[in-house]
């Protein structure tokens, strides 16, 4: 260890991330915290005590581990990640809620495992892909040798993907395979493994387009926004009206009218276009901003850094928490089709914002490594 400070332009973003995540939620959750529960800071309260509080301990923890030893027990964590996705189909452990079976509920705990199996993939493919095996078979000149990275891979990202389309939570899968694949070509993998690894993938999108009519409805409405706008295309018509309403400067801050039962998952997927209202252009545009420099610091972290397996778990955190906040604005904003991906460090949700705290504390973390 170099003994070098952690990167504090990094730690301050995130803690305004965090804070505009906290105000924002107060408000767009208060409404519907009122109706269910009687109380305006249901939701607000149950963020705080069950997603930020444990994610600071635990990102506490991943800022002080040692990065060698994580990468050793990197093949423990996956499998352990992987156990807990096949716990969620057990009727006495798993819940479901919305159609989607996603919910482990173990005594007075309940998480969903598959945002924990987002960080979970980035920690193992770091440390498999910088692993003395790796080099050993791309030293070799034959594919048939190389092939030896390609093939697991295909395999164990399969066995995700199975895990994944039954519970179902395409989203998820969607960035884990975005992110696993981008870690596997920076790991100075064969080109054409990538291409092959992004066909794919693109066969398996079509496929499970295909099967489910409501996956298809979605790119029928970014390609025609004005499709029944109080069916398949209400959420975006609503999304758009909303920001929209808060013009440069917004309509103040609690003061939205969408949040009221007319615009969906106002707390959570959509909490942008809630946070956009109320503080306006200038309001969206600043946490955009926040997030380039996020995009800026962490990648800066994790190229400064010497170690191989240390450069590649940085790169995977910081794509996948800017694939996440772009996928969720630009759904929003309508340039890209909706998903249930959620805002990082701003939507609800307490196993989300647990698990990017962890990854947090180990971005800082090796960014004191130097």
């Amino acid at each position: 260890m170099s003994g070098r400070k952690p990167d504090y332009i990094l730690l301050g973003v995130s803690l305004i991330l965090i804070a505009f995540g906290i105000l924002i939620l107060s408000s767009a959750s208060a409404s519907i915290s009122q109706e269910r529960f009687g109380q305006s800071y249901y939701f607000l309260n149950h963020q705080l005590l069950f997603g930020l509080l444990p994610g600071v301990i635990l990102g506490f923890l991943a800022f002080k581990i040692e990065l060698s030893f994580l990468k050793k027990q990197a093949p423990i964590l996956i499998l352990i990640n992987l156990f807990l996705m096949l716990m969620v189909f057990l009727p006495w452990t798993g819940s479901s809620f919305r159609g989607g079976t996603r919910w482990l509920t173990l005594g007075p705990i309940s998480f969903q495992p598959s945002e924990f199996l987002k960080l979970g993939a980035i920690i193992y493919w770091a440390s498999w892909l910088t692993s003395p095996k790796k080099d050993l078979f791309l030293s070799r000149k034959k594919t048939k040798t190389q092939n030896f990275l390609l093939i697991p891979f295909l395999i164990i990202t399969g066995l995700i993907g199975l895990l994944l389309i039954f519970q179902p939570d395409i989203s998820t899968l969607g960035i884990i395979v975005f992110v696993s694949t981008l870690i596997y070509f920076w790991a100075d993998t064969p080109f054409w493994h990538t291409v092959f690894i992004i066909l794919i993938g693109l066969a398996c999108l079509f496929a499970l387009v295909k099967l489910a009519p409501y996956r298809l409805s979605r790119f029928s409405v970014f390609f025609n926004p004005d499709i029944e706008p109080m069916g398949i295309g209400y959420q975006i018509k609503q999304a758009l009206i909303t920001i929209g309403s808060g013009r440069i400067s917004g309509v103040g801050l609690g003061l939205s009218r969408q949040k009221s039962g007319f615009l969906p998952q106002s707390m959570s997927d959509s909490i942008f276009a809630i946070l956009a209202e109320e503080t306006g252009f200038l309001g969206g545009a600043t946490l955009i901003f926040l997030f380039l420099i996020f995009l800026w610091r962490s990648f800066k972290v994790a190229l400064s850094n010497k170690d191989a397996f240390s450069q590649l778990l940085g790169a995977g955190i910081s794509s996948w928490i800017i694939l996440q906040a772009f996928i969720n604005i630009g759904s929003m904003i309508g340039i890209i089709p909706l998903t249930g991906i959620p805002l990082p460090f701003v939507s609800y949700g307490g196993s989300a914002l647990t698990n990017e705290l962890i990854g947090l504390g180990l971005l800082l973390n090796i960014s004191k490594q130097g």
